[in-house]
């Protein structure tokens, strides 16, 4: 006796049906505050920082400030809005100060006068110590602001396959250069969100992409978290379409 293949009406109506897909349920009432809390936040953290610098620049240089250059003023009877202006004046005059000592050190008589007042700092105990310390290290990094980082880059890090966004330094010199017998350079790789601290990697040349995002988004991007990515529209090189046979 032959087999049919074809399925009966019962057979058929018995095949499963796709059960329509279920729609999202709305978000509560808590998660909707949260949400909105969060955005109010980022919202306002560039002014609550800024709020933050200029509290404290008032409090470290103005507040000890007023008391130098309008200390016959400054009394009980001095309401806290008069003393808030004082202290914010003095900050402005103390930054104005130091601007004004900027440009005296270009000149010959503003030169002549920081080399004598070097000259007794230095002599000094212990103040000079600290003074020639402290200067040969700001005259390190003022020689080489420009230079300490020079390019954007990806390295392969902290293993192969794992890409992580770093710093050109400068090229390795000495007993590195020696010992590897390549061309290596000086990669300074930053922690997020915190980038003052990190890695030093010394990559063969050959491994390290250079970006051209510049060293400002570079850090925006670290900072961020990969939150702040910059704009990038990638160069499309034009080919000549091949000629068709004859």
């Amino acid at each position: 006796m032959g087999v049919s293949c074809s399925s009966s009406p019962s057979m058929t109506n018995e095949l499963p049906t796709s059960a329509p897909a279920a729609e999202p349920a709305p978000p509560s009432f808590l998660r909707s505050l949260r949400n909105a809390f969060i955005t109010g936040l980022f919202l306002l953290a560039p002014l609550g920082v800024s709020v933050f610098v200029v509290n404290f620049l008032i409090t470290s240089i103005g507040d000890p400030s007023s008391k130098v250059f309008f200390g016959w003023l400054i009394g009980p009877e001095l309401g806290a809005m008069a003393s808030f202006v004082i202290s914010v004046l003095s900050m402005l005059i103390v930054v104005a100060l130091i601007t004004l000592l900027g440009y005296a050190s270009h000149y010959l008589l503003g030169n002549w006068f920081m080399r004598i007042a070097e000259n007794i700092v230095l002599r000094v105990p212990f103040v000079g110590l600290v003074y020639r310390t402290t200067k040969q290290i700001v005259d390190t990094f003022r020689s080489q602001q420009k230079a300490v980082f020079q390019k954007v880059v990806l390295v392969e890090f902290p293993h192969r396959g794992t890409y992580a966004v770093g710093f050109i330094t400068s090229t390795s010199k000495g007993e590195v250069q020696s010992r590897t017998l390549k061309n290596v350079i000086n990669v300074f790789v930053p922690t997020t969100p915190n980038p003052t601290s990190g890695f030093l990697l010394m990559c063969p040349a050959e491994e390290i992409i250079e970006l051209e995002m510049s060293v400002g988004d570079g850090m925006k991007l670290i900072i961020s978290g990969g939150a702040v990515v910059p704009p990038y529209t990638p160069h499309t090189l034009e080919k000549s379409a091949p000629a068709a046979p004859s």
